[in-house]
């Protein structure tokens, strides 16, 4: 299946149990967020998970952008992305979470042609302070879906004050052809989660104390490029048409080896798609995590020919990604972020060098000297770091 028709597929099976498609939002969370960028699927539908009305009624579905540094360092496997789409389901204190795993499933084996034999699941078994989710088990029960208990890893919160729950985890298998499932989803790495569907039933105050919500949701999260990439047989999330044209014309171009060609294409994607809902380079905030993303590209295309240069990109995979994003700026703009970020920083690295080549910084550094560097001369840590180790 393309793309395309994977979603396609999804909001068709959602549009005929009686849920409204709704346009996903920039990466920017509205002003009185406190984080810099939309992280999950129902980041946005916050107000309306804790009881607001939402004008579209209680039965939602879209495909979200999303925007998490968390596994930056992990950026350049096969699976780990900055920027990712996420299919989702909300039900607002409408339909409970067993209905939702029956559909779940119903989409996956039919919608999706995935056998129920190569589906395994994950469920809270319960804790000190809530018991198992037993909804959650009999219905996975009635499906004939094997079930491994967990604890904590089943417990969905965002952050660690506010909407929480338990939740259930699909997890398939994606092992060779032919290969009969082995062990669990926490045992054996070949069992890929690709959904979660979360019991939104909590609220965590700021003294830990747990409050159930007068309005029972659920909110269900599936990350495209990873059911993409499941869907059509890879390995990796980069050989999926989601990664064309990527893929196709960045290797020709710069020679890497796999994990920085991973790297590069997954930051510069990410690059356009920040740029393209607004972001400009600055020291601070948003701004900061962009001009970071395109120094590690920088620094990784440099670290074998200093000749290279972003103002070699092909207009087709800048076009491309505003385009499966539905971003309408043209490439005019982020070419120019991302040429003026290069000069910048090529002269950011050759004051670098002439201030840490002289002789009180030959040796070990303290703190103390890297405030004074950051400070006086504008170099951050990681970039001194960086120097030194070059």
């Amino acid at each position: 299946m393309h793309s395309e028709q994977i979603v396609r597929t999804f909001n068709d099976f959602y549009r005929e149990r009686g849920h409204e498609h709704i346009t996903g939002a920039t990466l920017l969370p509205p002003s009185s967020d406190s984080v810099l960028f939309t992280t999950s699927g129902m980041h946005p539908l916050t107000p309306y998970l804790e009881g607001r009305p939402h004008p579209q009624g209680r039965r939602l579905n879209g495909l979200q952008r999303c925007l998490r540094t968390t596994d930056l360092d992990e950026v350049g496997d096969r699976t780990h992305l900055t920027v990712f789409e996420m299919l989702g389901s909300w039900s607002l204190g409408d339909y409970g979470l067993s209905q939702s795993l029956r559909w779940g499933y119903e989409l996956l084996r039919d919608g999706f042609q995935i056998p129920g034999e190569r589906m395994y699941v994950t469920v809270f078994g319960g804790d000190d302070e809530v018991g198992p989710d037993n909804e959650s088990l009999d219905a996975w029960g009635e499906l004939g879906v094997p079930v491994e208990l967990t604890d904590d890893e089943n417990w969905w919160s965002h952050d660690p004050v506010g909407l929480c729950g338990p939740d259930s985890e699909i997890f398939v298998w994606t092992g060779g052809p032919g290969e009969p499932p082995q062990g669990r989803p926490t045992t054996d790495p070949r069992w890929v989660e690709v959904w979660n569907h979360v019991s939104m039933r909590h609220r965590r105050d700021q003294d830990g104390r747990l409050r159930p919500l007068r309005q029972h949701s659920v909110d269900t999260g599936m990350g495209l490029e990873r059911l993409v990439c499941v869907l059509q047989g890879h390995s990796s999330v980069y050989d999926s048409d989601l990664f064309e044209p990527w893929t196709r014309l960045l290797p020709p171009l710069w020679h890497l080896d796999e994990p920085s060609t991973r790297l590069v294409c997954d930051h510069l994607r990410s690059v356009v798609v920040v740029i393209g809902d607004g972001v400009r380079p600055s020291n601070t905030g948003r701004g900061y995590v962009l001009r970071r993303l395109i120094r590690r590209v920088l620094t990784v295309l440099w670290r074998d020919d200093p000749t290279r240069t972003l103002s070699d990109l092909p207009r087709e995979v800048l076009l491309h990604t505003l385009e499966r994003f539905r971003q309408t700026g043209g490439t005019d703009p982020v070419r120019q972020v991302l040429e003026g970020e290069e000069r910048r920083y090529a002269k950011l690295l050759e004051r670098g060098r002439r201030v840490l080549g002289k002789p009180e910084f030959g040796g070990p550094l303290s703190d103390e000297d890297y405030r004074y560097l950051h400070d006086t001369h504008g170099l951050p840590r990681d970039l001194v770091t960086t120097l030194r180790t070059s």
